[in-house]
């Protein structure tokens, strides 16, 4: 068993606020904190909603287009 495994949730906080705290000083591990969102809303069913009607092919066919350069066909975003 790892040693984060055998902490508690409260020795995991204060084991990583001394982790960031000794590596990027108060401040910084205050700005660190700062960006991290754990974001609203439920992001798996905005995905199934998002994506209902996109295929398997689709997706495969947009990211190559994306990772070419090219726009090619249908640009509309679900």
């Amino acid at each position: 068993m790892s040693r984060a495994a055998a902490l508690s949730n409260y020795e995991i906080r204060a084991e990583g606020w001394k982790a960031l705290t000794e590596r990027l000083g108060v401040s910084g591990a205050i700005r660190f904190l700062m960006e991290y969102d754990p974001g609203r809303g439920d992001y798996v069913e905005e995905r199934r909603e998002l994506f209902r009607d996109l295929t398997l092919d689709e997706a495969i066919s947009r990211a190559r287009q994306k990772s070419s350069g090219g726009t090619g066909g249908d640009t509309a975003k679900h």
